[in-house]
């Protein structure tokens, strides 16, 4: 197909890829502990069926943890094979109160289409389906699309779907679309990622709740220790103050204070945490933040000292650190300030590695041109990622021979993981072009 043809394929396809996706997007599929799951079953049969009316062979996979979607078309004579990624499953929604409409039912304002998925990952499902329907019987390379069901929950299963699976899931080329674009109009390959490490610390410094005026004064307790502890994890200018903690300097990307602090929505008057570059600080410095905290409500909180408090910490890890290294250099640091002799406790929770991607080579040049046709003339930028896709490490490991591609359909604005999640749908319009430009891009490359 020409470029041309490509174009109106994409442009004729896209109706009944948004409304796909809506259909979708009105799917809980929550796989966290505490949730139906019903629902996840529920979204991979979906993901399955929009497989099947791409003329793939599919089947719904497990290995112990919720259901996956493989779907396969083998290649034509001579023809790479491309891996297209994406997860059905999503985030909580959190405080319901904090969304402007129903996180399941999808809305449209503004040129963007709002619910809980709809960017993450759902949106990278459908440029998959998008891609697949613009060629219809034409396609010029193999394609094996690899949707996961467990993705916001740790992937914890996706090793043993790996190793189970891997005959049909090698490919020599893998697309992830799973990530972020710089801004909107401005594609991006993503190439380093942070790792993670999350775990609980508790602190006790009492049997029991006593009374605050009998023994306030001379007895600590547990809810003021804690934040004493957790105050010393960062210095005076807000950088980790944990030692052993890999840190590196980021590419040469500029990212203007005043962009930033509008796309983060930060209060009028808060000043930035750490020093240095602001990609440094987003991509390749460690951070650290107190995600949640066990302690009395204060509406029911009664006059007494508190015997035991619980925080939930996350650090994400510049590329080059590892994770079990960097839990243990934690761990030793909460253990060592314990204030006035309290106890301390640190349970770990998961973890995943970071990565950095070498982008070079004829598939990675591919990427690009496809990416500046669909942007018209707009050339991609190499960017880090503060967040994790610890997975991403998983398939270098297991597929070394194959070019990762780490694509996105988000925008600063997507507000993925957040209340109102949404996409831009303008965007997602020229996401669906570009990876159907790359498909063709990367059976010229195959051929030679």
């Amino acid at each position: 197909m020409t470029e041309s043809d490509l174009r109106e394929a994409v442009a004729r396809e896209l109706p009944g890829v948004r409304a796909d996706l809506e259909r979708l997007v009105r799917i809980p599929g929550i796989a966290f502990d505490g949730f139906d799951h019903a629902h996840v079953e529920r979204s991979a049969e979906a993901v399955a069926e929009l497989l099947r009316g791409c003329g793939l062979d599919v089947e719904v996979v497990r290995a112990g943890g919720q259901p996956a979607v493989i779907g396969r078309r083998a290649a034509p004579p001579g023809a790479p094979t491309v891996m297209l990624y994406a997860h059905h499953d999503v985030q909580p929604i959190g405080d319901p109160t904090l969304w402007e409409s129903d996180p399941f039912e999808p809305v449209e304002r503004d040129g963007r289409l709002y619910g809980r998925g709809a960017a993450d990952d759902k949106a990278g499902i459908m440029a998959h389906v998008a891609a697949l329907r613009a060629y219809g019987d034409r396609l010029p390379v193999g394609v094996v699309v690899f949707v996961e069901g467990e993705e916001e929950y740790g992937s914890d299963s996706l090793e043993r779907l790996l190793a189970e699976h891997r005959d049909k899931l090698t490919a020599d080329v893998i697309v992830i679309a799973d990530s972020t674009n710089w801004d909107v109009g401005v594609p991006a390959l993503t190439t380093s990622l942070r790792g993670i490490v999350n775990c609980f610390v508790e602190v006790r410094t009492l049997d029991h709740a006593v009374h605050s005026g009998m023994f306030g004064g001379a007895v600590p307790d547990a809810l003021t220790t804690l934040v004493r502890l957790l105050a010393t994890l960062h210095d005076d200018a807000g950088n980790v103050a944990v030692a052993d903690l890999v840190g590196r300097e980021a590419a040469r990307v500029d990212y203007p204070e005043d962009r930033f602090r509008a796309e983060a929505g930060l209060a009028d008057g808060v000043r930035l945490f750490g020093t240095g570059r602001i990609t440094d600080r987003l991509w390749t410095k460690p951070a650290l933040a107190v995600l949640g905290i066990d302690a009395p409500a204060t509406g029911e909180a009664p006059n007494a000292l508190v015997p035991a408090a619980k925080a939930k910490l996350s650090v994400r890890l510049a590329p080059g650190d590892e994770p079990k290294r960097a839990y243990a250099a934690l761990r030793a640091h909460l253990e060592r300030h314990a204030p006035w002799g309290a106890q301390v406790e640190v349970t770990f929770e998961h973890d995943g590695a970071p990565c950095v991607i070498d982008a070079s080579g004829p598939m990675f040049d591919a990427a690009r041109s496809a990416f500046r046709t669909a942007w018209d003339g707009t050339d991609a930028v190499e960017i880090g990622v503060g967040g994790s896709i610890p997975f991403i490490a998983t398939f270098q490991e297991m597929f070394p021979q194959a070019a990762i591609l780490v694509t996105g359909v988000e925008d600063p604005h997507a507000r993925a993981h957040g209340p109102n999640e949404s996409l831009h749908l303008g965007e997602f319009a020229r996401v669906c072009l570009a990876e159907a430009l790359l498909l063709a891009r990367v059976a010229e490359v195959g051929r030679g």
